[in-house]
């Protein structure tokens, strides 16, 4: 029952209670009805009791069954909630599709990247939602960081080979062309920005260790500040992270990248370059769990 629902009871539950009450001392009644003279007071007053009670006797059983019901949806024995899940998943999410599991989503975490998630659907869809984050984030263009990432995101025999990979991919020449020298970093008076907002994720495949996990998000990129070349713009993606259960977690063996689904793009006022900027700086980043 929903908080909505627990206030509509209570105020049915006064007005029944008001009707019948000993403190109710003038009966109203519509407009032509009723006798002038008292004698008629007395077995309106008992029909108005009885009223009162058939309206509670109701009432309760309308809580007890809304009750039941909210019991029945549950985990429960399963039987009966699994068969209506997996009976409407073909067509539409199911009802509880985004509601809490009571299943912590992750045991730890450092620099940022959470660790320890459950060896589970849910916990792969949630070791790819963190895991596209950190791997187009802003971090992943600094040489000093990018080691780091990698070696807590990928499974272990692939760490130097997308080492090698991301090296050559975000190369100076690469970096020049987005205003950042180096070392990844913007020059004076400006800020890159890469933040990345999972909207929603899907497990695709899934064998004993082995999980495909599609990340859909949104994000802004680009650098922020007064003469920028590459003004902060956003973006909608989807990741494909193919996930494998190594050392009691998961990480990625590979990933991919591909435009959309995209929405309609909005009227709204662009922000200017300072307020990008400040607003990055401002706002700290989730730890995303399904």
């Amino acid at each position: 029952m929903s908080p909505g629902d627990e206030n509509d009871y209570e105020r049915d539950a006064g007005r029944s209670d008001g009707m019948g009450g000993s403190g109710q001392t003038r009966t109203r009644l519509p407009e032509g009805e009723g006798d002038p003279y008292g004698g008629a007071r007395r077995p309106l007053r008992a029909s108005r009791s009885l009223v009162t009670v058939v309206g509670v006797v109701v009432l309760l059983i309308a809580a007890i069954a809304f009750a039941n019901r909210g019991n029945g949806s549950g985990t429960g024995d399963g039987s009966s909630g699994d068969s209506t899940t997996s009976s409407n998943s073909a067509t539409k999410p199911g009802s509880n599709a985004t509601a809490p599991s009571g299943v912590k989503p992750v045991t730890g975490g450092t620099n940022g990247i959470a660790s320890g998630f459950a060896h589970t659907g849910q916990g792969a869809e949630s070791a790819g939602a963190n895991y596209a984050v950190a791997l187009v984030s802003a971090d992943i263009l600094k040489p000093a960081r990018r080691g780091d990432i990698v070696n807590r995101v990928f499974v272990p025999d692939q760490v130097d080979a997308f080492n090698s990979k991301l090296d050559k991919a975000y190369d100076k020449q690469f970096l020049g062309k987005i205003g950042l020298d180096a070392n990844g970093n913007a020059g004076k008076g400006l800020t890159y920005v890469s933040r990345t907002a999972p909207v929603g994720t899907k497990v695709t495949q899934q064998s004993g260790d082995t999980a495909t996990v599609e990340v859909w998000c949104t994000g802004v990129f680009g650098t922020a500040g007064v003469g920028s070349t590459s003004p902060v713009t956003n973006d909608w993606f989807t990741m494909t992270l193919k996930l494998q259960w190594v050392n009691d977690d998961w990480k990625v063996q590979s990933f991919s990248q591909k435009d959309g689904p995209a929405p309609v793009n909005t009227d709204s006022k662009a922000s200017t370059a300072d307020e990008i900027a400040k607003a990055v700086e401002q706002y700290g980043g989730f730890t995303y769990a399904r």
